[in-house]
């Protein structure tokens, strides 16, 4: 097995294996999470489709399994099924182990979010992740948080933070933190160039601009009378 299968096979493992919790019982948003997940899965396989088109970034054949979908790994595919199914895991579980309000925490990231978002996609403008993934996060906090004003922001930016623990051991191996090369490497002409650890900047946006978007349709499907009918006998 590739060293990007193992990395997604360890990312999932213990989301799965909790998931039957009884304190949570997250099994039983499965219904709502996976419409979500694969929507937005969907738009982000196009994106990084063409970008890899663009040799924008790309994937290190060392490290993989050598089966593909289009020009896309199929373990880069199971990234964006696996990380979301976490990182919503974390998002439910955390409220049920840790009670204490949320809402200050939402208005400090969506603050930085929305700002430092703004601000690099205006100086990075030819810089096509930098700007990509900046405006996306850039404007989906201003949706979400300033416009909406969603009531599980602040549930989200806790989830957000906490995620940023297992974000920067998975980007870091993933941009060659443990490898004597990246498994995933990205061009310096599309970057700002300043990394956490390995990892560009700009993936914290992207990251944040895929799963603002999964909770989004995520809590719309939870409010829907199919999935409060289908829930009752639970």
């Amino acid at each position: 097995m590739s060293l990007y299968a193992w990395i997604i096979l360890l990312t999932i493992l213990g989301p799965v294996a909790l998931s039957f919790d009884k304190k949570v019982h997250f099994y039983t948003y499965l219904k709502a999470l996976f419409p979500a997940i694969l929507l937005v899965a969907v738009c982000f396989l196009i994106w990084d489709e063409y970008f890899t088109q663009r040799q924008i970034w790309g994937f290190n054949p060392s490290y993989l399994t050598g089966l593909y979908v289009g020009h896309l790994p199929i373990e880069e595919v199971l990234f964006f099924l696996v990380v979301p199914y976490a990182c919503i895991f974390i998002y439910e579980v955390l409220p049920a182990y840790f009670r204490w309000s949320t809402l200050n925490l939402g208005k400090i990231v969506a603050f930085l979010i929305g700002l430092s978002s703004f601000v690099f996609a205006l100086f990075h403008r030819s810089n096509w992740y930098t700007v990509s993934a900046c405006s996306m996060a850039g404007l989906l906090t201003v949706g979400s948080f300033f416009v909406y004003k969603v009531q599980w922001y602040g549930k989200f930016a806790f989830a957000f933070v906490v995620c940023i623990i297992p974000f920067l051991i998975v980007n870091g191996i993933l941009t060659g933190a443990l490898t004597p090369k990246p498994i995933v490497w990205y061009a310096e002409s599309h970057i700002m160039g300043p990394r956490i650890i390995t990892i560009p900047v700009e993936d914290i946006f992207y990251n944040y601009s895929m799963l603002l978007p999964i909770v989004w349709i995520y809590e719309k499907i939870k409010q829907t009378p199919w999935f409060k009918g289908n829930n009752s006998n639970l």
